[in-house]
């Protein structure tokens, strides 16, 4: 049964406990330090503490909600939870946030925490001035900072294991924060990062356009979240070019998990078939129901195998897509404890797993692909030839190209929803 997480920290503020209210908050230090929501209010998280075993583990979880690119929307947003910690309620954990054994066995009594969103650039943005007229905050990557400060200081500065995650925007943030999450950390500690549904693709849409460039372009100008990008990725392309993944994972240094649905329903509406792409709404009924998609479209669709289905919770229930015969719960558990080498796909939905990136750590790439099928390893990343999920599958043999699925039907019921 789900508990209703009663204790919600604003930073530097006394603890609060509070029912279905949205609680009252003040000034601290986070907003002195500029650190703040859309809207200016202080940035808040939730928090479940560990316990025995657990107790010098860390789980910090990213919500997800989409970007602003704009003014218009970025006041849109200050007028709801997504930019405001004033209008902010009481959540439930659940799924890798659960305090369950049996239904989140390796992470149930971790230090769990999810810090709420309210920027608009999966914490990446740093302006300093404030518009009067709009009275907006362009602050991401200060609220990022500050609340990791506040967790160091309350014992993650302590922590034995620690795993950043994030779901949508949220899981690009834990990729592009991820090194330096390590970098806060104790040498000692064992670190690794986990995006659900981040893996935003820098494609083509159906009519050559790259409308994900534009968008990434427009988020990162409005909210100057380049100095807050990897600078592995910023030091050889623009800032715009480093909120996409596949720029900025060959250069990474901490180990990896990527969990991205095979058919996202957000990026299929919003990158592959956007309606400025496509005036004769051609797509509109394929965009609603991937069953109702032509042939031509479906192959349109295969570059955009990238995301994990989501809108549902499957962490470890009966629904759970598995991985070689194991929820997503267990297999995410083994891979940051080590306990098995190789990952196999045995799946009830069409997604992509890839993990574990880092060669130099030892760890291996894979790209696992649709229902009861294997792709084998895919080729390193290299310099010349950057790491990207539109990489066409490699096989091993003609037996296995032509066993390999040519209809793929994604229930229409799973996809991503408009808040990204």
């Amino acid at each position: 049964m789900l508990h209703l997480l009663q204790l919600l920290l604003v930073l530097c503020f006394e603890e609060r406990f509070f029912s279905d209210s949205p609680p009252t908050f003040q000034d601290g230090c986070a907003v002195a330090k500029g650190a703040v929501c859309l809207d200016g209010s202080p940035p808040a998280y939730h928090f479940s503490p560990g316990n025995g075993s657990g107790a010098n583990n860390w789980l910090v979880h990213m919500e997800g909600g989409g970007w602003c690119r704009n003014v218009e929307q970025c006041l849109e947003r200050k007028n709801n939870f997504r930019g405001s910690s004033n209008l902010m309620k009481p959540l439930s954990f659940s799924g890798i946030l659960g305090k369950s054994k049996k239904f989140n066995p390796d992470f149930y009594n971790w230090n769990r925490v999810k810090i709420r969103y309210c920027d608009g650039s999966s914490f990446t943005g740093d302006v300093e001035r404030v518009d009067p007229a709009t009275n907006l905050h362009y602050r991401g990557g200060r609220v990022w900072l500050a609340i990791m400060e506040d967790l160091l200081a309350k014992g993650m500065n302590k922590a034995e294991n620690a795993l950043l995650s994030g779901c949508s925007a949220g899981g690009l943030a834990s990729i592009l924060h991820c090194d330096k999450f390590r970098s806060l950390l104790p040498a000692s500690a064992k670190v690794k990062c986990f995006s659900d549904a981040g893996y935003f693709i820098d494609g083509k849409d159906i009519s050559g356009t790259t409308s994900m460039r534009s968008l990434y372009n427009d988020v990162v100008n409005l909210h100057g979240s380049g100095k807050n990008l990897p600078s592995s990725c910023t030091s050889r392309l623009s800032p715009s070019m480093c909120f996409f993944p596949q720029n900025v994972v060959p250069k990474m240094s901490t180990p990896l998990f990527i969990l991205n649905a095979a058919y996202d329903a957000w990026q299929i509406k919003n990158s592959l078939a956007p309606s400025s792409a496509d005036p004769r709404k051609s797509w509109n009924v394929c965009k609603l129901n991937i069953k109702s998609c032509s042939s031509d479209q479906l192959e349109r669709m295969q570059d955009f195998r990238s995301e994990f289905l989501r809108g549902r919770d499957m962490w470890l229930g009966a629904d759970s897509p598995m991985i070689d015969k194991m929820p997503i719960a267990k297999a995410v558990g083994d891979w940051f404890y080590e306990r098995s080498v190789l990952l196999k796909v045995s799946v009830t939905f069409d997604f992509v797993v890839f993990t574990d990136h880092n060669q130099r750590n030892g760890t291996r790439l894979f790209r696992f692909v649709s229902k009861r099928w294997l792709i084998p390893p895919l080729v390193p990343p290299s310099s010349s030839r950057p790491f990207s999920p539109l990489t066409r599958p490699q096989y091993s043999s003609d037996k296995e190209k032509h066993s390999s699925p040519t209809n793929h039907a994604a229930d229409s019921s799973s996809g991503r929803s408009k808040a990204t």
